[in-house]
């Protein structure tokens, strides 16, 4: 199906009620298509259908009657999170049908032109960093995606003079066909949401479609450091625009100098500079001058500079903006200090590199609350990080066994498991008081799960709003 001057009179299904799923409902709909929205929850639990279907727009809920997915279907667009075994998913696939996301849809309405921010970890800061560089820069951002604002809702808004700022989850990607954004940014590969994609080809497949429709008129900005995405490079036909902290580049690119050296000790200037295609190098900024603390908030400046320099920005309008940003809700975020005991709130953190990258930000000893959601990793990345950083682990959730056993390896007293309260808010507040009980004078109190919230929470961010509360209430 052609996308978007042939919706009109054309049967497209949308799979999920979610915000996004109801935002391209209705874009569909404005643009003349015919509309089936379809969510296995019962009626009652889907608010929003009613007013889809004040709009006109039908709407099945309850379950995946046989009937949805027919050969009058020409579109199915579904919600990120969907399985691809789901049984309109199978069916649709079977008959032909293009199964796409929302990303799809909204790249064809977009006028402006597109930067895709894709990762592993990182993924929100750094859309945020680039939104607020460009915006310094005159380049009118708009910030949407998986960060708030559905895609479809922003394309909608777009003009030729804005840029269309992505954040992007594998999910998301996905379910991408012709989706061809100006500039994509990788910023790094971990091994997580392997029980969406069942295993490390197809999650890495998904991020690399970032890259699959650019051409040489495109701008693909890599990670020069991480291997996964510098395999990916015979693969992609854009121009490259690497980032490292550990290199001098040789080619155009964004890097530290001096570079960080592995199992370095000690501290020393840094700055963060820009190589240009003629081979000039210009300073940028000192990496202790940058709003936000921690070797990884380094990395994502790296990619966001090279994002908003391969948009049209200049070296001299980046220095403010990466001085000033303080970050993101639940990522790295101080909360208190209480007691001489400070407390930072990492809900985001819901794999094992973000929580190691988290703990080797900070320079005290750490007091980790940990756990969550078990999609069956084993966690002996966290041994390093525990062992040279952490004093004391307080774990709950599906994995607290886990992370009981991995504070063991690195030689850290028992660690103190929360298996028992009324609910989940307040098994977290007693992980909380625990971990303030454990922590002295100087130390930090870090909420860093390495796991997904569902086992327990409805979202990251619930979690750390019921961590937060439980600072404040100590």
């Amino acid at each position: 199906m052609k996308h978007p001057e042939q919706y009109r009179g054309r049967q497209v299904v949308v799979l999920g009620l979610a915000r996004s799923g109801v935002q391209v409902a209705k874009t569909l709909h404005r643009h003349g298509a015919i509309v089936t929205v379809n969510d296995k929850k019962d009626r009652d639990q889907c608010p929003e259908a009613s007013e889809l279907e004040a709009l006109g727009i039908s709407v099945l809920c309850g379950g995946h009657p046989d009937e949805l997915i027919h050969q009058g279907i020409e579109l199915v667009v579904k919600n990120p999170g969907i399985p691809y075994n789901a049984p309109p998913v199978v069916k649709a696939l079977e008959l032909g049908i293009g199964v796409v996301t929302e990303v799809e849809v909204a790249y064809h309405l977009c006028a402006a032109p597109m930067i895709g921010i894709t990762g592993s970890n990182g993924k929100t800061t750094t859309t945020t960093w680039i939104g607020s560089m460009l915006q310094t820069a005159g380049l009118h951002p708009i910030v949407a995606g998986n960060i708030g604002t559905p895609l479809c809702e922003a394309a909608e808004e777009a003009r030729g003079d804005n840029w269309m700022v992505a954040e992007l989850s594998s999910f998301q990607l996905k379910g991408t066909q012709q989706f061809r954004p100006a500039i994509g940014v990788l910023l790094n590969v971990a091994e997580t949401h392997l029980d969406y994609h069942g295993s490390m080809e197809d999650y890495i497949s998904s991020k690399a479609k970032l890259f699959e429709n650019q051409t040489e008129e495109d701008t693909a900005v890599i990670n020069w450091d991480d291997p996964a995405c510098r395999e990916l490079v015979p693969y992609i036909k854009a121009r490259l625009f690497p980032f490292s902290m550990t290199e001098r580049l040789a080619t155009e690119g964004v890097y530290i100098d001096p570079p960080y050296l592995p199992h370095e000790t000690g501290s020393q200037l840094r700055t963060i500079v820009y190589k240009s295609s003629e081979g000039t190098v210009i300073d940028i900024i000192r990496v202790d001058e940058i709003g936000l603390p921690g070797r990884f908030n380094a990395e994502n400046a790296l990619a966001a500079i090279a994002a908003c320099l391969a948009a049209g920005a200049s070296p001299e309008q980046l220095n403010e903006p990466l001085r000033a940003f303080r970050g993101v809700e639940h990522r790295l975020e101080y909360v208190a200090t209480k007691e001489g005991v400070t407390y930072y709130n990492n809900s985001k953190a819901t794999n094992s590199k973000a929580t190691t990258m988290a703990i080797e930000a900070l320079t005290e000893q750490i007091v980790l609350i940990a756990g969550g959601l078990d999609r069956g990793s084993d966690y002996l990345e966290l041994v390093p990080a525990f062992r040279d950083k952490v004093k004391a682990v307080v774990a709950l959730g599906e994995t607290k066994e886990k992370m009981a056993r991995i504070a063991k390896l690195a030689g850290l007293p028992d660690a103190f498991l929360v298996d028992t309260g009324e609910s989940a808010a307040e098994m977290l507040r007693t992980a909380t008081r625990k971990a303030a009980s454990l922590a002295e004078p100087g130390d930090i109190v870090l909420l860093s799960p390495a796991c997904a919230s569902w086992d327990m929470f409805a979202s990251y961010e619930e979690r750390g709003r019921i961590f937060k509360e439980a600072v404040h209430t100590l």
